[in-house]
């Protein structure tokens, strides 16, 4: 079996391994919404290295006519790394691209390093960062996905002795060749417990409708600022720091709505250009969450120079999941980190959001400092009166039991006792509760 060519790696630790991180990007490619601009796509291949600790010794930007089927990169520019590499102690060449085997393997035989790709930097960044035994089956399933259509020269994640899967070295890790038959039975063990992990999923989810809050979702570009959103709207302390994927499994917390109801808020890994499929197809059951919830916020972060650009990748991956944003009312647009901003960019923003229809107009807010939240939250409680239904009902002095249960199945938006004894209330309820709660107390048909 052939396998590719793998020079010895420092045993201590990969972080702190010197780097060079190369962005290689297609010279006729136009600057459109859709596409970024060469320096930011450095800047993020840079903060990717950064999120496991590699130390960057590095960067360059190379322009491309055409991309060589051997080694990407042309015979110049092949030649022209390798003197820098060696003059500069490189351990590591991170490629800002999606490589295949051949053009990997011929490029770590040229410069006698490691080199790693788009595709296994973001799924070692993900090894590292998941914490759960969902999200460590999800990365595992799409590591041996991308490994196996590679042949990649070792399967180390069965025995680590650190985060990651394996892709840079570490300590404890043994050399021994990929095998094609263990990798597709180890990948049908994952599904089948990814099957089991989805099945309780699903009745976290019934349970969920029978409480039943309404669920929001933060779904946006990674570092956008939802983890910071996340934790001023809930008061928790879900790590939020300045660093590219710093947050990988969901998190779920209640938070208040402005008159007084509830709801559950989920923090989602957050999306990037390019993500591997295999990461998309592996993640497809924690991020169907977000096509079930109630209202979607889009977080966006406007300081960013590619902030439409990134907000197109993410509408990308909400299509991919069948969520169409031109379709959708549930989704509200928040531009985020107005903080950032000086005061010239901060009025033009505020002039462009009046050109969005009314039911479709971002909110600028700051995560950070709480501005512009009051609205945001007012208008997430007229999107889930929209989509969900107002009964208003009188309980009898001795149905405490009926009481309990609404409280236990239904939003009670308000409660008070009439002269008479009886308990009036005004409860607000998914469409699809209505036959029961009519059921339940008598209420006759709509």
């Amino acid at each position: 079996m052939n396998s590719i060519f793998t020079p010895e790696l420092p045993t201590e630790s990969v972080g702190g391994a010197r780097t060079l991180v190369i962005g290689p990007y297609h010279s006729k490619e136009a600057l459109t919404a859709a596409s970024r601009h060469p320096d930011a796509r450095l800047d993020e291949a840079e903060g990717l290295a950064l999120a496991i600790h590699l130390e960057i010794a590095a960067k360059a930007l190379v322009s491309l006519n055409e991309i060589r089927p051997a080694t990407y990169l042309g015979k110049g520019k092949v030649e022209e790394f390798a003197a820098l590499i060696k003059e500069n102690d490189i351990e590591i060449v991170s490629m800002d691209c999606q490589l295949s085997p051949v053009q990997q393997r011929n490029l770590e035989r040229a410069w006698d390093v490691k080199v790693i790709d788009r595709t296994g930097l973001i799924l070692e960044i993900f090894g590292e960062r998941a914490r759960t035994r969902e999200g460590s089956l999800q990365v595992e399933l799409a590591h041996l996905a991308y490994q196996k259509s590679r042949l990649v020269r070792s399967w180390t994640h069965l025995e680590r002795q650190r985060g990651g899967f394996g892709f840079l070295g570490g300590p404890g890790e043994t050399q021994i060749e990929t095998d094609r038959r263990l990798i597709a039975e180890r990948m049908r063990k994952i599904e089948q417990d990814l099957e089991k992990v989805k099945r309780t999923r699903g009745l976290h989810r019934k349970t969920r409708r029978d409480v039943p809050y309404p669920v929001i979702a933060l779904v946006g570009y990674t570092n956008a600022g939802k983890s910071t959103l996340f934790n001023r709207l809930t008061h928790a302390d879900v790590l939020a720091q300045d660093m590219l994927f710093a947050t990988l499994d969901p998190t779920l917390r209640q938070i208040k709505l402005t008159h007084g109801g509830k709801a559950l808020l989920s923090d989602t890994v957050g999306f990037i250009s390019d993500l591997p499929t295999m990461l998309i197809s592996a993640f497809r059951a924690t991020l169907e969450e977000v096509t079930l919830a109630d209202v979607i916020l889009h977080v966006r972060d406007v300081s960013h120079e590619d902030s439409d650009a990134q907000a197109h990748d993410v509408e990308q991956i909400l299509d991919e999941l069948g969520l169409k944003s031109e379709d959708e009312e549930r989704i509200i647009e928040v531009w985020n980190k107005i903080d950032a901003l000086d005061h010239d960019r901060r009025e033009a923003l505020t002039l462009a959001t009046r050109g969005f229809a009314k039911n479709k107009r971002p909110m600028l807010v700051s995560a950070v400092s709480g501005e512009g939240l009051e609205g945001l939250l007012a208008r997430i409680e007229a999107i889930l009166a929209v989509n969900r239904l107002t009964l208003s009902l009188d309980i009898a002095p001795e149905d405490g039991k009926g009481l309990a249960w609404l409280y236990a199945h239904t939003e009670v938006l308000a409660r008070n006792i009439k002269s008479n004894g009886s308990t009036h209330v005004t409860v607000r309820i998914a469409p699809e509760r209505e036959a029961e709660v009519r059921k339940r107390f008598e209420l006759g048909p709509a």
